[in-house]
């Protein structure tokens, strides 16, 4: 299994692409600049089995809808965030992008609680991580060692708390009780910036001190 960071839209956040050998692949947070992401898995014969959103704001959904039609794919989401997709309002893309709203049809499945999720060759187990916001979850892929955590934890930093349904105290809890008891050698696959570890993050991250 390998995964690719590819940095999109109007923010650069970063979209993911896991795939194995048989060139099957899911990808996570398609936040913009489709053709850019087309392009890229049309030249490595790459087959998207899923769009996987980490959360619903407008910067990690700009390319769902024509991601989703171009291969025929189902999106999945939290159902804490099931409207979030329609409504230009509550992903942000009203607030922050003005007449350039960002929309997309509804997902096709809904997340209800933590476990394991399988699709195609993929299997993940997932985790509710709120405080960023409401429906925020976190993919821990244990092939590569890897956690898809969208705007959970960064190098360095954590996901902003101030937009609605943002919580400083349950995204800290949230880092605590689910991405700070994986192996220190995780990598953390963060929506923005540099790919981290867990180990690095318990040793220098200021947001977590005594944690």
């Amino acid at each position: 299994m390998k995964w690719k960071q590819i940095p999109l839209g109007p923010l650069q956040t970063n979209c993911y692409v896991l795939y194995d050998s048989d060139k099957n692949a899911v990808i996570f947070d398609p936040g913009g600049d489709a053709q850019i992401l087309k392009s890229w898995l049309n030249e490595n014969k790459l087959i998207p089995a899923a769009i996987l959103l980490t959360h619903a704001h407008f910067d990690h959904i700009g390319a769902v809808s024509d991601i989703r039609r171009s291969y025929d794919i189902d999106v999945y989401l939290h159902e804490k965030e099931k409207d979030w997709l329609t409504d230009p309002n509550k992903n942000g893309s009203a607030l922050f992008m003005g007449n350039s709203s960002i929309t997309s049809e509804p997902a096709d499945h809904h997340f209800n609680g933590e476990g394991n999720l399988a699709i195609g060759t993929f299997s993940f187990e997932m985790y509710e991580t709120p405080g960023h916001s409401p429906g925020s979850v976190s993919f821990y892929h244990s092939e590569s060692e890897t956690i898809f955590s969208g705007d959970v934890l960064f190098s360095g930093g954590i996901g902003r708390t101030d937009l609605p349904g943002g919580n400083h105290q349950t995204l800290l809890n949230s880092i605590h009780d689910k991405l700070l008891e994986l192996p220190e050698n995780t990598q953390v696959a963060c929506g923005h910036g540099p790919v981290t570890t867990i180990g690095v993050e318990m040793d220098s991250n200021p947001f977590l001190n005594g944690f």
